[in-house]
């Protein structure tokens, strides 16, 4: 999400949005899987790679790798994995489908005694694909309150 100071007037802010919003969730996934609480970490982890996903495929710069079907339904986090993964911007052994289940179940179940380490390493392999790892812990916006508070608002 674009904050004051922590975007790239270059970029299209609907790019920027999406690669600062897979950023913050890393981070806040991270930390909510460190604090206990699983299944919102797993959630948020979720929606990291989702926003890293559309980040890399509606991003210029990156039009030229993709394999896409035409026309691709973008907001599908299913199709955007398939379109990466058959693309090579995603190397095969992320199980995708697997990792849609694990978030179906974190959503309705309390995980707390589930195991997250091998699934972090695996997002954050993929995360590094796609560009938006590793970065900077001064580069993110402090946690706080007012965290969102900078948002441009794209809907204009």
């Amino acid at each position: 999400m674009p904050f004051s100071g922590h975007t790239d007037n270059n970029k299209p802010v609907a790019d920027e949005v999406m690669f600062m919003r897979a950023r913050l969730h890393i981070r806040t996934g991270r930390q909510r899987l460190s604090d206990g609480k699983i299944s919102l970490g797993i959630v948020t982890l979720y929606d990291a790679l989702y926003s890293a996903m559309q980040w890399y495929v509606t991003s210029p710069e990156h039009s030229s790798e993709l394999t896409a079907l035409s026309p691709a339904n973008l907001n599908d986090d299913n199709i955007l994995f398939d379109i990466l993964n058959r693309s090579g911007v995603i190397t095969p052994g992320f199980d995708y489908s697997a990792f849609s289940e694990l978030v179906d179940s974190a959503l309705y179940k309390n995980m707390s005694d589930f195991n997250y380490s091998g699934i972090l390493t695996e997002i954050e392999s993929v995360m590094s694909q796609l560009g938006v790892m590793p970065f900077e812990e001064s580069v993110l916006p402090t946690d706080g309150p007012g965290i969102y508070s900078g948002i441009i608002d794209i809907r204009r």
